[in-house]
């Protein structure tokens, strides 16, 4: 991410990642311990797939695992930044804490056009998110049990829920 080179006239609906409303939200629960970011580290505002060992958390699911991811990584004082003329990052480090949500209300950007009502997919190389009609195929993603809740353009903020796809 490189240091801010424009100003908007108007704010921007939400930061990926965070919040979109104050519905009930679902943490997914590590098996022991807490649920950690894997070497490379974990994108925010992507979704993630918990490993093998039950704490470990990728953008990607482990070899020969087809399943929806277990959950959206949020951002929750996770923007990081290690030193004081360091920029800030949406990758949450390799052995740092990950808050990782089965279900609620988020903003996130999407690499599709988005339409509300329809479904979103996972990619099961990044966990970046993509829309489509419920039960496509979409190559290289899975659906995920999230919903588009506000449309929007290509790479523009959208909100997605579990809890809202009318």
């Amino acid at each position: 991410m490189t240091f801010q080179t424009r100003v908007n006239v108007e704010p921007a609906i939400g930061v990926p990642g965070d919040f979109a409303s104050a519905n009930p939200t679902a943490n997914v629960l590590a098996g022991e311990g807490a649920l950690v970011a894997g070497a490379a580290g974990v994108t925010i505002a992507a979704f993630a797939w918990i490993q093998a060992d039950g704490q470990t958390v990728l953008n990607a699911p482990a070899s020969g695992n087809t399943a929806a991811p277990d959950g959206f990584v949020h951002r929750e004082l996770q923007a990081l930044i290690a030193n004081l003329y360091d920029e800030t990052s949406m990758v949450i480090p390799g052995g740092y804490m990950v808050s990782l949500f089965a279900a609620g209300d988020f903003y996130a950007v999407s690499s599709t056009a988005a339409t509300r009502g329809q479904k979103v997919f996972a990619s099961t190389t990044d966990g970046s998110v993509s829309t489509g009609a419920a039960g496509a195929t979409i190559a290289g993603a899975v659906e995920t049990p999230f919903y588009v809740a506000s449309t929007g353009a290509t790479g523009e903020t959208i909100k997605i829920s579990t809890w809202d796809h009318h």
